[in-house]
């Protein structure tokens, strides 16, 4: 029994302690749903974005537009992509880079909820897109509504005019890639004070803390039945 509970403490420590752990926030408000995934892939932040709301969006209020979070690492944008099953209505897909399409900042003004954010508006806080893509619809700074994120359910036929062809826009998720993370950072715990926008004003929502506790539960379960069969 000793041996048992002492494989159960170490396998409960060891793997919280050096295991990078991802972490999803999200918000739910009304007909707005969205959530942001931090990721640590090979050593670089991997940010998953996604306007999973199933209401359709009658108007730029219902686009997702910015993610704004606290990072104590200055990091340098690398790609922006198109998920999985996700398109682009009324603009070039370009194969599915929308780099030259969202910016990322850090060190941000104090007009901003958190020191750093990824943003396909300007939001008077973002310059010329910088996640290297060419520019698909100008103008050649970020700004306006261009390619932000519509919901999952939205219907392309229905709206006013800015989201029903007036710009280009993502149905329904990117995913950015950054680099400047040190070897071994954890997301989980690395990540602090997490906001979405939608619209192209300030309009942010505060994301409380994901769960990130039960994908690392689920790492020492895993653990500690790989010890249990070993010693048998």
């Amino acid at each position: 029994m000793k041996r048992a509970t002492l494989a159960l403490a170490l396998v409960l420590t060891l793997p919280f302690a050096a295991q990078a752990a991802p972490i999803t926030f999200d918000i739910s408000s009304g007909d707005l749903a969205a959530e942001v995934t931090f990721n640590n892939v090979g050593g670089n932040l991997v940010v998953t974005l996604s306007n999973v709301s199933t209401y359709d969006v009658m108007n730029p209020g219902g686009v997702l537009t910015a993610v704004f979070f606290d990072i104590a690492y200055g990091l340098t944008p690398i790609s922006a992509l198109l998920a999985s099953g996700s398109t682009v209505w009324y603009g070039p897909i370009n194969g599915g880079n929308v780099g030259g399409e969202w910016a990322y900042g850090g060190s941000l003004s104090s007009s901003a909820p958190a020191g750093s954010g990824i943003s396909s508006a300007g939001l008077g806080l973002f310059g010329n897109a910088n996640f290297n893509g060419p520019n698909l619809h100008d103008p050649l700074a970020i700004n306006g509504g261009n390619y932000g994120i519509v919901s999952m359910g939205d219907n392309p036929a229905t709206g006013n005019a800015k989201v029903t062809g007036g710009e280009p826009l993502i149905h329904y998720s990117v995913v950015f890639t950054l680099s400047g993370i040190p070897v071994g950072f954890d997301p989980s715990t690395g990540i602090r004070n997490v906001y979405l926008n939608y619209g192209t004003d300030l309009n942010y929502h505060y994301t409380p803390d994901g769960g990130a506790t039960l994908s690392l539960l689920g790492l020492a379960l895993a653990s500690i039945g790989l010890l249990a069969r070993r010693r048998r």
